[in-house]
């Protein structure tokens, strides 16, 4: 599903225009998106720069000790600066007079000894808990409610240094959620799944079979051995005359068995499994009447409204539809900022 929730935020084929009635079409019509399109309505869906927003490891994880004991995982990064956030009015003028701002900001508190600061913690859930979590402890578009598994202080996150060149030390960096260290693993996370495989693949596309080799990527205090070997644009020794296939009798590495993936139990049935009919709207309830104060509430409808309001007549009505089921103050809410964009723009024609 995730790569239609992609296409649909993207252009039109024919118009190479934003469409807002993909947008809408996909959003009302997989419900799971909700949470994500709200929080991306609200306040804190235009930070004030990038020091001023949290980070989110999104996916469940796991956290295995030395003996082979596994937990689930989730890690936060909380912005020590405190959130901050822009306006839609103030976003839209520094997109057109200063499109760097949020880089310059970042760069020159840096540069100025300002660093930035992000406290990272952990929330754990055991198996035994994630077999009774009322929800989809994998489910990407839910969360783990802190009351129930509160967050861990583990340590802090400090940006002290820019970049020398910026094509070399950034444009050139290749994240891969496949590149784990020992003692963190995937769990049977869906999207998380998927992207063990897409990041990895995207990175030999965008910058070549060897992107591992780029110094930016490749490991500073141990050399590489293994049987990868040749491709274009290799610029290491290609491990010189070692054996290239294994096994072998001349020295090659060998597995190490301290690196493998930890053993876990699987239960029941395996079939495809449709999201859909899920609880799609209580966590989001819960955000709309315990999170949000009345003024954020107020926005996020004006914020909704106004991107809304470009889309067909039959959308609208299903996005309000949608919003009602969530929580019927958040419905009622969008529709009367509907309704008011509505009756100004009459006004202004007339």
């Amino acid at each position: 599903m995730f790569p239609h929730f992609i296409h649909s935020q993207k252009r039109n084929p024919t118009t190479h225009q934003k469409d807002p009635d993909m947008f809408w079409d996909f959003v009302t019509l997989r419900h799971e998106t909700i949470h994500q399109i709200t929080f991306l309505f609200t306040d804190r869906g235009i930070p004030d720069g990038f020091r001023h927003m949290n980070g989110y490891g999104s996916h469940t994880f796991k956290l295995v000790n030395a003996t082979g004991e596994a937990v689930y995982c989730k890690f936060h990064y909380k912005t020590d600066q405190g959130i901050k956030n822009l306006c839609p009015k103030a976003a839209a003028e520094l997109a057109g007079s200063e499109p760097d701002y949020s880089l310059r900001d970042l760069y020159n508190a840096i540069a100025d000894g300002r660093y930035p600061t992000w406290t990272f913690y952990i929330q754990v859930m055991t198996f035994a808990q994630a077999e009774t979590f009322r929800w989809n402890p994998f489910d990407l578009t839910k969360v783990w409610p802190q009351g129930e598994y509160p967050l861990i202080p583990v340590g802090k996150l400090t940006l002290n240094r820019n970049a020398v060149n910026y094509f070399a030390e950034v444009e050139q960096l290749a994240f891969d959620p496949a590149s784990m260290p020992p003692g963190i693993e995937p769990s049977p996370d869906k999207m998380l799944q998927g992207r063990l495989f897409g990041y990895a693949d995207t990175h030999r596309y965008r910058l070549g079979a060897n992107y591992r080799q780029i110094p930016v990527n490749c490991p500073y205090r141990t050399r590489v051995q293994n049987y990868h070997r040749d491709g274009f644009m290799t610029v290491s020794d290609n491990q010189g005359g070692a054996p290239n296939y294994f096994p072998n009798s001349f020295g090659g590495p060998e597995d190490d068995k301290m690196y493998l993936q930890s053993r876990y139990q699987v239960s029941s049935d395996v079939a495809r499994y449709n999201t859909a009919d899920d609880d799609n709207y209580s966590q989001l309830a819960q955000f709309w009447t315990k999170v949000l104060k009345p003024e954020e509430r107020s926005r996020l409808a004006s914020n909704v409204a106004e991107h809304l309001q470009a889309a067909q007549q039959f959308l609208r009505e299903r996005a309000v539809q949608l919003l009602t089921r969530v929580h019927v103050d958040y419905g009622n809410a969008v529709r009367e900022a509907l309704e008011k964009l509505k009756n100004q723009k009459a006004s202004s024609l007339s």
